[in-house]
């Protein structure tokens, strides 16, 4: 692949704007994907693909190219070892006299047994991770490295799996199924999905597996009222409307009316007549008091389980983002639970995989609310299973 000018600038200013303006990197890839409309899917997926790899790998290219991290050119500097390290040719107005390839040899070797340089992770988040999940954090930390599947979730409100997939392949799209996930479909070759007329008709969402366990889980019926607390943009609101077959009621709450712009957007396209956005709010809570068959709280979280699908998250995350993560949502259980009916399920979801952040938080909640609660099941799915991280709790008031 020959690489141009234009095409190395845009992973250099990619990199700047997450690293030096701490811009999140799915929106910042976007953006320059944009830049040049005369680029091929080679140049995209080079310029998409080096942006991710090396804000994955910042810490181990850093160090195998001994950088300063502060350096002026740090950003060029680190271009210049991932195309080594990935055995692409230098073009010839790109030939920085910062790299030692032999001193990079060297370094893969001297700091190859070190977990926090070979997973590319901070020192405090090695440790966290160590101290939390014992000798099962190296396999983890692995799982979580690698680039994130596509997967679907059909829409069965709208169309069946077996049909689906037909309608893909003559869009030219190819997918498999997954096994013990009934409503997934796995997309053998990553592509933009959004000019599809199968997606722009409602017929399948896109939602990571693990994710796909939690309405289930939850065990929605026809006819409920469901309230789901932290809805975000509204996925798992979806799902548990095509699991209610669009019949009963679901409020889905979020504090930012953006999401919530979006979880409309994503409502009217996937056909689902039984979902409302609504702002969250004290007078809101107050208003619900008692309405849910099923409360779900998709809780604000550390996101450690789908670093894979946001690797940048790991540089922007600390100790004391995390304690910020633990106290809120602890605060949100005690806040949120008055909605839920007695004899209704409580369903606490996060995706990280620190205990502290899911049994603990639980056990915590079931002690301070003794007698009102009783621990029906809990589930953790793991990186190293596939998938996302994610834990799910469902609690039954007495």
């Amino acid at each position: 692949m020959k690489l141009h000018k234009n095409i190395v600038q845009a992973v250099l200013d990619g990199l700047e704007e997450i690293f030096g303006q701490g811009a999140l990197a799915d929106k910042v890839v976007k953006n320059q994907l944009r830049k040049d409309r005369r680029w091929g899917s080679r140049d995209r997926r080079f310029i998409a693909e080096s942006i991710y790899d090396i804000v994955r790998w910042w810490r181990w290219y850093l160090t195998i190219g001994a950088i300063n991290e502060n350096d002026n050119d740090r950003y060029a500097k680190v271009l210049g070892v991932y195309l080594q390290d990935k055995k692409v040719e230098f073009p010839d107005w790109f030939t920085p006299n910062i790299l030692n390839v032999e001193l990079v040899e060297i370094n893969k070797i001297k700091f190859g047994e070190d977990l926090k340089i070979t997973a590319s992770i901070p020192d405090w988040l090695n440790e966290l991770g160590q101290n939390e999940l014992g000798e099962n954090w190296s396999k983890e930390i692995t799982a979580l490295n690698q680039t994130a599947e596509v997967v679907l979730r059909v829409n069965i409100l709208k169309i069946e799996k077996a049909k689906l997939i037909k309608l893909l392949k003559k869009e030219g799209v190819e997918v498999e199924e997954i096994a013990n996930f009934p409503d997934a479909l796995l997309l053998k070759q990553r592509r933009d999905l959004s000019q599809l007329k199968t997606f722009r008709n409602g017929f399948f969402e896109i939602q990571d597996a693990s994710s796909q366990l939690v309405a289930p889980f939850a065990q929605v019926k026809s006819g409920m009222t469901v309230i789901d607390a932290c809805a975000g943009a509204g996925g798992k609101s979806l799902h548990l409307s095509a699991q209610m077959e669009n019949k009963g009621k679901i409020f889905s709450l979020d504090i930012e009316d953006a999401k919530l712009v979006e979880l409309e957007k994503r409502s009217k396209r996937a056909g689902s007549r039984i979902v409302s956005a609504h702002l969250i709010h004290a007078q809101q809570i107050r208003k619900l008091m008692g309405k849910a068959n099923v409360l779900l709280i998709d809780a604000p979280c550390s996101g450690l389980g789908i670093l894979r699908r946001k690797p940048d998250s790991k540089w922007k995350l600390s100790l004391e983002k995390i304690e910020e993560y633990r106290k809120m949502q602890a605060q949100i259980l005690d806040d949120y639970q008055s909605m839920l009916m007695p004899g209704g399920a409580l369903v606490y979801v996060t995706c990280s995989i620190l205990s502290s952040e899911n049994e603990k938080q639980i056990s915590q909640f079931l002690a301070k609310n003794e007698g009102k609660y009783t621990l029906e099941e809990e589930r953790k799915v793991m990186p190293s299973e596939g998938f996302d991280g994610f834990y799910m709790a469902r609690l039954r008031k007495i």
